[in-house]
């Protein structure tokens, strides 16, 4: 009997073997680590900052004009804003209207008659709650010349500015008056407190909207730009073009200015949305580069990080990700921080409340980390689902930013060539259907490399540190 036992006991023991042996078969071997290289020795471009506009009255009811209570006006600016919990936007893009000066003097050459209600649709209010986060970067530009400067005689519907080649008007030329106008603006910032840095003349020269346009062609821009540049300039305002709607359409602008060796002097910074195109390389210039305007389309507001709708918070992500690696932009400004209805703002305001898309956190995991005077510097991978981007800010922390494509999670060594950090730690930030820039687990640095899992459809930025 117990020969029987023991012989039983052997025959089942050998067969839990076996099984355990053909489940382990079975299983996947762990996938083995991407290799990633950050280079601190290649050097790209820049980096000046991201930012928002709240134009055409959106400042005013992000102050309360539909009913937003003060302790939520708070929330939405911590969101924009806030370096520790929310996005840390560093740029302000200001519209310019013809408010200022809404009628006309009697001519370009009469005594100009200014209004400044020190309010500006709300702007202004922004503008100094923005300062008092620390933001430095004032970015004002102009939709239109007041409508009797242009040849159209109204603010809409396109039209151009009087004295261009091209735009002969009964009333004469406007362009000096026009240059006084963009600087006057910004001085009636300056007696609120708000340095104004950036100057631009046009947004979108290239569309005739319903609304504030004018239409510019790129010679007319280089035309413009010799008048308005020095006056500008000598005001202590860097000047900006061209602003137009799609990133292809603005490499003939900045050619034509490239080509036009006072012009070239003259602008700081070339300007391009991405509506038309998208960024496909670099603008032809030497010079900064921003991306200055977008927001995806759509039909309804949206709060998802990945439905394939096109405009949810990983299409975001991807976008200012080709931003900053294929068109080496130093700046990146999307359209509206906060709006209403069915927009695709970062975040849309509902009467005295609101709500927030994971389009926001897309925007947070760059902007909180990779601040204004950082680098890019190199970070290659043959992994093509896994897009990566790394910074090195003037604190000399390394911002590495990982945002993975596949499906399936990858673990990822990073090594840390050129960098000066050889041991340390990594903390990174997670975005996903489920964390919205959320700190995790701490990761160790050693022998100037780390290695951590990225997962899938995520994006997460690694804040490394000696």
């Amino acid at each position: 009997m117990q020969r029987r036992l023991r012989n039983w006991a052997l025959t089942s023991f050998a067969a839990l073997l076996t099984a355990a042996a053909t489940t382990a078969a079975a299983l996947p071997e762990p996938a083995a680590a991407t290799s990633a290289t950050i280079n601190g020795s290649t050097t790209y471009q820049p980096i000046d900052g991201f930012g928002f506009s709240e134009h055409f009255g959106r400042a005013a009811i992000m102050n309360g004009s539909q009913g937003l209570p003060a302790a939520r006006q708070r929330e939405i600016l911590d969101l924009l804003l806030n370096r520790t919990t929310g996005a840390g936007l560093s740029i302000l893009r200001l519209g310019i209207d013809s408010g200022i000066q809404p009628t006309d003097p009697g001519g370009p050459n009469a005594t100009p008659t200014y209004t400044w209600d020190g309010i500006d649709k709300g702007q202004v209010w922004l503008a100094k709650q923005a300062k008092a986060y620390g933001v430095n970067r004032f970015y004002a530009d102009a939709w239109t010349a007041p409508g009797y400067m242009k040849t159209n005689g109204t603010d809409a519907n396109g039209g151009t500015l009087c004295g261009l080649s091209g735009a002969t008007c009964p009333s004469g030329d406007w362009r000096k008056a026009y240059a006084n106008f963009l600087v006057q603006y910004a001085r009636f910032y300056g007696q609120e407190g708000i340095g104004v840095t950036d100057l631009g003349f046009t947004n979108e020269p290239d569309w005739t909207a319903t609304y504030d346009s004018m239409r510019l062609t790129p010679a007319q821009a280089v035309e413009f730009t010799k008048v308005f540049g020095p006056i500008a300039r000598r005001a202590g305002y860097k000047v900006t073009c061209c602003d137009s709607f799609g990133w292809d359409q603005e490499k003939a602008y900045s050619s034509a200015i490239e080509a036009d060796a006072t012009a070239r002097g003259l602008v700081t910074t070339h300007t391009g949305h991405t509506y038309a195109s998208k960024v496909d390389g670099p603008l032809p210039t030497k010079k900064r580069t921003w991306m200055s305007e977008w927001s995806p389309d759509g039909t309804t507001w949206n709060e998802n990080w990945d439905d394939g709708s096109g405009y949810d918070g990983f299409t975001v992500a991807s976008a200012i990700h080709d931003a900053l690696t294929k068109g080496n932009t130093s700046g990146y400004v999307y359209w509206y921080g906060a709006s209403v209805g069915a927009t695709r703002g970062l975040i849309q305001m509902d009467g005295d409340s609101y709500h927030v898309s994971k389009r926001l956190w897309a925007m947070a995991n760059y902007s909180r980390f990779i601040r204004p005077g950082a680098t890019r510097i190199g970070a290659t991978t043959s992994d093509s689902d896994l897009n990566l981007s790394a910074f090195r800010n003037t604190d000399g922390t390394v911002t590495v930013v990982a945002l993975n494509a596949s499906t399936s999670a990858t673990p990822v060594t990073f090594g840390l060539k050129n960098t000066g950090i050889g041991k340390g730690t990594a903390t990174p930030y997670l975005t996903d259907a489920t964390h919205s820039t959320a700190q995790q687990q701490t990761v160790a640095v050693s022998g100037s490399a780390l290695t951590a899992t990225v997962p899938a459809r995520s994006l997460v930025t690694y804040t490394i540190r000696r």
